[in-house]
């Protein structure tokens, strides 16, 4: 499928992008009306947690089902997932059905996420990739700006449940798009691995354990306490259990398709073990967890230190981080101009060069300084994580086949996710400290916003930020470390023609520099 007759199947990917990243903001703002009327101000903080939790978890899984099953499936059942969330949400008699239903939310963004980037692949060309990515990028930053907005909006005016309802129209059409427009070629039923269900329920259960972890330590407990050290003891217990379920599942798999007939009565590891054992995906999964952690200092921290500390209204302070979103798409559209002269991995190496740079310079700004210089900086990462992040994807994606790609997409999106959530509490309790230090045991970064004002907290909170951005600036030079030692300078791109499905035609661009020679490929996969 190319060419115009992409452009429906394009809108609907879009459209369900746009619902994704909508839902992930749009509630922030809508929170006092929505406790106000259902209570549960103590939990309330699950509306969020519970959203993300069910999106991580279930990348991988969704990832494995794409590869197996084809896109399509799982794109339709992640939508009508998400939609079915939404219907309920807009029923929610009380917070903790409000928090269940923003879980079955969940288990669909999941879906839509790591399906819609690999039908991006699926759908162009190597050359045409960046295009189609930069819009998805587009979509995902303004969604993700806007999502405050638009539910501050209804929920003052039309009542907190359109929010969810909001959902309903946006989602159907681009359901009918996908199940109208969307053709992939028959599968045949000897393709059709089982799933390793095991593997799925135990990768479900630790990613759930450890981040809840996260993002409820420090903050409904404290880190040494008692539920805490139950919670990280748990969650460890599950992740070697992972690793012997995924090694056993790995090994019966590797033993059943070398006995004809037999080979469908196992499933291919949800995490196989190719992910690790291949150094491109392997430096990607690193790269992409530090870029998730970094990424929580602009988006998190910048709008707090544009209202604290510039005494910006909650507009203003948005458009500070809304320019990042403006750069970052339109670097991602260029960035193939780049990586076809250099190749991925340098390209990729220049943008974290450069966002590194903007990260140091944010703790040299003067206090309080003017507006534009914390713009400014925010634009100039944009444009460097663009350069950044799109190379790696894509890169990561020319690297596989058609068999394995919704896997590797899945799992890049999977350890960013994580790396975000990690870096939320980390830099979180980072921030606390600063502010503790500064004004006394028992301040935070959450009461001084309330109450700031005075020279005292805006110098706190300036501080605070600053350690944060130093903090994101270290995940940056991780991430630079990571590419130039474990990532290969060129990375193996298969041959088109040999992912080539029955009935396409391959239109992907011959990149001479990167194309992998037979005994290149043999070695990035020497091990699996």
């Amino acid at each position: 499928m190319a060419g115009r007759k992409n452009v429906a199947v394009v809108a609907a990917l879009m459209l369900c992008m746009a619902l994704a990243a909508l839902d992930s903001t749009i509630v922030s703002t809508a929170v006092p009306q929505i406790v106000g009327e259902l209570g549960g101000f103590s939990v309330f903080s699950w509306l969020f947690s519970g959203y993300l939790l069910a999106v991580t978890v279930t990348l991988p899984l969704y990832g494995k089902l794409s590869d197996t099953l084809g896109r399509k499936p799982v794109l339709i059942t992640g939508c009508a997932l998400f939609l079915a969330g939404s219907l309920l949400c807009a029923t929610a008699w009380n917070m903790g059905a409000l928090i269940a239903f923003r879980v079955i939310q969940g288990l669909g963004g999941g879906a839509i996420q790591g399906t819609v980037q690999t039908l991006a692949a699926d759908l162009y060309p190597l050359k045409e990739r960046p295009r189609i990515q930069a819009k998805l990028s587009t979509v995902w930053a303004t969604s993700s700006v806007l999502g405050p907005a638009l539910g501050g909006i209804l929920a003052s005016t039309a009542g907190w449940r359109w929010i969810f309802l909001i959902n309903l129209p946006i989602g159907a059409v681009a359901l009918f798009f996908v199940v109208r427009h969307l053709h992939e070629p028959r599968r045949e039923a000897a393709a059709r691995l089982r799933v390793d269900w095991a593997g799925a329920l135990a990768v479900f259960a630790a990613g759930g354990v450890l981040l809840t972890w996260l993002v409820q330590g420090g903050v409904a407990w404290a880190w040494a306490s008692v539920p805490s050290v139950a919670l990280l003891g748990t969650g460890l217990a599950l992740v070697g259990a992972v690793v012997v379920i995924e090694r056993r599942a790995e090994r019966r798999w590797s033993e059943a398709t070398s006995s004809p007939g037999r080979w469908w009565e196992t499933g291919e590891p949800i995490l196989p073990g190719w992910v690790w054992r291949r150094r491109t995906i392997a430096a990607v999964n690193l790269a992409l967890a530090a870029l998730g952690l970094l990424m929580v200092a602009p988006t998190t921290f910048l709008p707090t230190y544009a209202q604290s500390v510039l005494g910006l209204s909650p507009t203003a302070a948005g458009f500070v981080l809304s320019v990042m979103t403006l750069s970052w798409p339109v670097s991602a559209a260029l960035s193939q101009h780049v990586y076809r002269r250099i190749g991925f991995r340098d390209t990729a190496a220049l943008g974290i060069t450069v966002a590194l740079a903007v990260l140091v310079a944010f703790p040299l700004l003067p206090f309080p300084g003017a507006v534009w210089q914390p713009t400014l900086l925010s634009l100039l990462l944009g444009a460097a994580l663009g350069l950044f992040q799109l190379p790696l994807i894509v890169g990561v994606q020319s690297t596989v086949g058609w068999a394995e790609r919704g896997t590797a997409t899945a799992s890049v999106l999977f350890y960013r996710q994580i790396g975000q959530t990690v870096g939320a509490a980390l830099f979180g309790a980072v921030a606390n400290g600063v502010v503790s230090a500064r004004l006394g045991s028992g301040a935070d970064l959450d009461s001084v916003v309330r109450d700031s004002g005075t020279d005292s907290v805006r110098r706190a909170v300036d501080a605070a930020v600053d350690s944060v951005y130093i903090g994101a600036a270290c995940a940056a030079a991780l991430a630079l470390l990571l590419l130039l030692t474990l990532a290969p300078r060129r990375f193996p791109v298969l041959d088109p023609l040999a992912d080539v499905r029955p009935g396409e035609k391959s239109s992907d661009a011959q990149l001479p520099h990167q194309q992998h020679s037979p005994r290149s490929l043999e070695n990035e996969r020497r091990t699996d």
